[in-house]
């Protein structure tokens, strides 16, 4: 509605109201007034009729004066006025009737009671005053006393006639007053149309032009004023309410902006392959948004070391580049955190060669770097963040910006971390974190294409396998620590004894294992003793001062002369090695004739020995216990496979590869198996059960009917048996094994990756297997308190686990200090000999350290 419209249909409308009720008003007086003088008129008039009667009473006055004066009384009634004069019984009965009315029951209540009756309506006033003997009537009133009732006077006052004259006086009066009043209102309406609206359709004029947020700020309300204090003082209160829009209010170009920005945040694979590639992407995509000539980000190398990364759009001089130096510097001094900004070290980069050349000024470096720091380290070390953008006059835009570089810090960290710890993880999935020689998988990979290539080629190579003599008792005697360290100086020393293409890994433990490509058995004793000799050189200094000398005895096989397959050239190997150890250790066993019958003929025994055993069934299962690390019980054990014979127990790391090399592995897991679930079963366990699953088992066809109904025969639920795969037993066939853990999960068994980060196919294993458990290489958690890089491994395998849902167990578990470390890591469970050796008996459930 139209505010003069408003103002006009108002004013009729007051108008309407005010005209008519004053004429209610007044029409109200006036019967009140009509009413109050008839009241008066009727009493003045019963006096005036009284009086005249007692005159002529006294007098003494005839029959016919009597009749003549009521009769004259009764006509005399003018302007609605009228006055009758009524006998009473005793009167009559006295003097005798006259012609009256008939006396009606006002007026026989009134003649009863002797008081007067005023009734009153909206057009008549009746009014009874009865007639009362005095004294002096009683000369003549000779049958009554003092104070009856003698009769009545009745006047009544019709005032209708008077009523209507003086509402049509008042119309009369009232009719100009009404144009007269809408001619005023709608004067009234045009002047303050006048005034309002001109204003607003300036101010409406000035709105339709606002487009963006920017827009508002051109609206000036204090300059409309509208004529009065009250439209004045919501202009104000309007204007305010700009002021803070303009503070608050994001258009949509921004918001687009701010969107557009964010959806390249999006972290894939490919992001990680290279991290630094990844930003110089970013910019660029940035600058579809928004101009930005540079984004940087800082580094914590460690406690004194920083990292700057400048990236730059286009191709930049080595003066702007100073510029920007010298600017992130200046930053970073005014900063508490960066006390020492002398060490920083810059690399610049540009992100497009072909873009435009990009030279700034100081001023503009000044104002348009937007950057964000952090007092700690976020993930993958990044401390700060900022981008040189030409969007930051603008308040809104610089919030945007500022919000977008606190997700940047976030989004370039972690891609680096993640960059990092890929290259990590598959760094140490070829290598041996503590030396970084190769590590076992890679060994069998590379033997074994050694082997073919040999085949292909003809030539013979050989094997060595070193051994560190007593090195149990450098850990003893020295600590871990100690031991570490010379295991680092004896992979360099034997390192820059072997040849240049020789093949050096680290089997496991003080064990190491080299191949040297096109070798005669000669040439293999050479290197073997080269490398004997600088072993017994090698000398390391404790920190006690101690000089630290230990010797090792090596083994040789030469392919083919002594076996044709990795694995038997490494037995033939270990065989010799032994016998080294067997002559007094710190020798070099070089095999002869004698000895590769005697190697043979003691493989054969063991697998004459493997086979009574499964025979006569002295295959027996031992349990070692796996620990809940925050509720300290004993949730789980592993079971391992022991041989016993003639009293001793052979270990199944002497025994499973020949079982595997025979054929007779599946038999031997399912006499292991069976035992183990019927032992569980009488002694009452309730937690899972990990059962190693060697993957060649699989071949044999009767492999899951056999499981199944030794399972079923147990009692024991599936879902507390875990079948434990590692890679260093992997099969050619990955489509069979996956086929076949898919039906063991669908039969509710569970599965886990044991050793894992031994090789790299583990994280094959992890993306196509539905895996529950991670069982982390036992290396890496022994020397994770020593050396910062098995730390950093432990500690990623535990986040990726975590992101997937999947439950960690660190084996190799050996000192209260390393399990102290997994429960402040938050690893799900531990396993290894502080929490308990293998054994045929379980272990209370609720754990108690060793003493």
């Amino acid at each position: 509605m139209r505010i003069r419209n408003f103002i006009f249909g108002a004013s009729i409308v007051v108008s309407v109201l005010f005209f008519g009720g004053s004429y209610l008003l007044l029409d109200r007086i006036f019967g009140e007034v009509l009413r109050a003088n008839a009241e008066q008129t009727s009493e003045a008039a019963a006096k005036v009729t009284f009086a005249a009667m007692y005159q002529l009473m006294s007098q003494g006055w005839s029959r016919s004066q009597a009749d003549a004066f009521v009769h004259s009384t009764a006509e005399a009634g003018t302007n609605g006025l009228s006055v009758q004069i009524y006998r009473s019984q005793r009167v009559s009965e006295l003097f005798g009737n006259i012609n009256q009315p008939p006396l009606d029951d006002e007026l026989q209540q009134a003649m009863r009671s002797g008081d007067v009756r005023k009734l009153d309506n909206d057009h008549v006033a009746r009014h009874i005053y009865p007639l009362i003997a005095e004294e002096r009537c009683l000369r003549c009133h000779i049958n009554v006393r003092a104070g009856d009732v003698l009769g009545a006077v009745e006047v009544r006052q019709d005032f209708t006639g008077l009523l209507a004259d003086a509402r049509r006086q008042l119309l009369t009066a009232f009719a100009p007053l009404l144009p007269a009043a809408l001619i005023v209102a709608a004067l009234a309406v045009w002047w303050v149309g006048r005034r309002i609206e001109g204003a607003v359709e300036r101010l409406q004029a000035d709105f339709e032009q606002v487009q963006a947020v920017d827009d508002l700020r051109r609206i000036a309300v204090a300059d409309h004023d509208l004529g009065f204090v009250e439209f004045n003082r919501i202009l104000g209160a309007l204007g305010g309410v700009l002021a803070r829009l303009r503070t608050v209010a994001v258009d949509k170009d921004i918001l687009s902006f701010e969107i557009g920005l964010l959806e390249r945040f999006v972290i894939t694979s490919e992001v990680v392959r290279d991290w630094r590639e990844y930003v110089g992407r970013l910019l660029i995509d940035i600058n579809s948004v928004l101009p930005a000539h540079t984004l940087f980000s800082l580094f914590k190398i460690d406690d004194e070391m920083f990292d700057l990364e400048v990236f730059w759009y286009g191709p930049v001089s080595g003066e702007t580049k100073a510029k920007m130096e010298h600017y992130i510097r200046d930053e970073l001094a005014s900063l508490p955190s960066f006390p020492d900004v002398g060490s920083c070290n810059i690399h610049h980069h540009v992100a497009n060669q072909d873009g435009h050349p990009i030279t700034l000024s100081d001023a503009e470096v000044a104002l348009r770097v937007k950057s964000f720091f952090v007092d700690k380290p976020k993930i993958g070390g990044i401390v700060g963040i900022g981008v040189h953008a030409g969007v930051l006059d603008d308040e809104t835009r610089y919030l945007v910006v500022e919000s977008v570089l606190s997700t940047l810090l976030n989004v370039v960290g972690s891609v680096k971390a993640i960059y990092k710890y890929t290259r990590d993880l598959e760094y140490y999935a070829t290598r041996d974190p503590l030396t970084d020689l190769f590590n076992q998988r890679v060994f069998w990979e590379l033997s074994a294409y050694e082997v073919g290539r040999a085949q292909r080629h003809g030539y013979r190579f050989g094997l060595l396998l070193i051994d560190v003599d007593n090195f149990k008792l450098v850990n003893d005697n020295y600590g871990h620590a100690v031991g570490d360290t010379y295991l680092q100086r004896f992979a360099r020393q034997v390192q820059g004894a072997l040849r240049d293409g020789d093949i050096f890994a680290r089997y496991g433990g003080d064990e190491f294992v080299a191949v040297l490509p096109e070798a005669s058995q000669e040439a293999v004793v050479t290197v073997a003793e080269r490398v004997r000799k600088a072993i017994e050189e090698l000398e390391v200094l404790t920190p006690d001062g101690v000089r630290l000398r230990v010797t090792a005895s090596i083994g040789i096989a030469i392919y083919p002369d002594h076996a044709e397959n990795p694995k038997d050239l490494l037995l033939f190997a270990d065989n010799m090695m032994y016998r080294a150890k067997a002559a007094g250790k710190d020798q070099v066993a070089v095999p002869t004739k004698d000895d590769i019958v005697d190697v043979f003929r003691d493989i054969t025994q063991k697998s004459v020995m493997v086979l009574d055993a499964i025979e006569h069934r002295r295959v027996v299962p031992y349990f070692q216990p796996i620990l809940d690390v925050a509720n300290r019980r004993i949730v789980a054990y592993e079971v391992l496979s022991r041989i016993e014979l003639d009293g001793q127990i052979i270990r199944a790391d002497e025994f499973v590869e020949i079982a595997e090399r025979i054929g007779v592995i599946h038999r031997l897991d399912m006499l292991v198996l069976e035992q183990a679930l019927a032992t569980l079963a009488e002694r009452g366990h309730e937690g899972e059960i990990f059962v190693n699953l060697s993957p060649r088992a699989l071949v044999f066809s009767e492999f899951s009917r056999d499981l199944r109904r030794i399972v079923a025969a147990s009692g024991i639920s599936p879902d507390h048996i875990v079948f434990e795969i590692t890679e260093r037993d992997t099969v050619k066939n990955l489509s069979l094994l996956e086929r076949f853990l898919s039906e063991l999960k669908a039969d509710g068994f569970k599965l886990a990756i044991d050793d894992f980060g031994s090789g790299f196919s583990s994280f094959h294993y992890l993306r196509r297997f539905p895996i529950d458990y991670l069982k982390i290489e036992g290396d890496f958690i022994s020397n994770m308190l020593h050396n910062e890089k098995d730390h950093t491994f432990v500690t990623s395998i535990r986040s990726l686990a975590r992101e997937m849902g999947i439950t960690v167990v660190a084996e190799y578990v050996e000192s209260a200090e390393v399990l102290g470390e997994l429960e402040r890591m938050e690893v799900h469970l531990a396993q290894g000999y502080y929490i308990g050796r293998p054994a045929r008996e379980l272990l209370p459930v609720v754990w108690q350290p060793p003493a």
